[in-house]
């Protein structure tokens, strides 16, 4: 689809696109090589913002995004990062009910296929990580959490993510790692930045 603009205040645009993976092929485009006086490129999951100042305007940052070629397949590398689970989440029954999968199917296609974070949102360091197994693509549940605990493992409309500490939430939860993705003391602070490819891996108990 043609992008559509959306104005965002005097300094940023937003451009609407049909879906995760042409936001991230715009975003490589753009971040390899971007306009005058954009000074930020933030994607989400159909839509990506651009933050611009002097000499850039609205409309030379719009026509700056239409001149732009994406290429398919993904052009950043963040590296790689192996996150070990233990699935026990109070949703994973849920899940292999949602998905017609039994619940050993469920773990073997959450481990069986890579990930890759794809943006950042919702709290600092908490990455939305796609081109996981599509069987796996369940909605969020119909009611959120008060609590989910850090390290929690979940499922929703097509991501899966690592809870980076406990806050609210209403992914479907299908275990949990004891790796710390977000530490203030690193640097930089976030383990599962945009970029990076995610293995999931099963591990005992502690």
């Amino acid at each position: 689809m043609t992008p559509r603009f959306l104005r965002c205040g005097d300094g940023a645009v937003l451009v609407e696109v049909d879906g995760t993976e042409a936001v991230l092929a715009l975003y490589d485009a753009l971040a390899a090589d971007p306009p005058r006086g954009v000074t930020d490129i933030l994607p989400a999951a159909r839509t990506l913002l651009l933050r611009f100042g002097p000499p850039a305007r609205r409309e030379t940052v719009e026509s700056a995004v239409l001149r732009a070629r994406p290429a398919t397949g993904r052009g950043r590398d963040a590296g790689e990062v192996t996150v070990p689970v233990v699935y026990d989440g109070a949703d994973l029954a849920g899940v292999a009910a949602l998905t017609g999968l039994s619940e050993r199917e469920v773990v073997e296609a959450h481990t069986g296929t890579p990930w890759t974070v794809a943006f950042s949102g919702f709290a600092p360091g908490f990455g939305y990580l796609s081109g996981g197994d599509a069987r796996l693509r369940v909605p969020r549940r119909t009611e959120s959490r008060v609590r989910v605990p850090a390290g929690s493992v979940a499922l929703a409309a097509g991501f899966s993510a690592v809870y980076p500490r406990e806050s609210p939430g209403g992914w479907r939860l299908i275990g949990r790692t004891a790796l710390t993705v977000w530490d203030l003391t690193a640097d930089p602070p976030a383990l599962l930045r945009p970029g990076t490819r995610v293995r999931f891996t099963e591990a005992r108990d502690a």
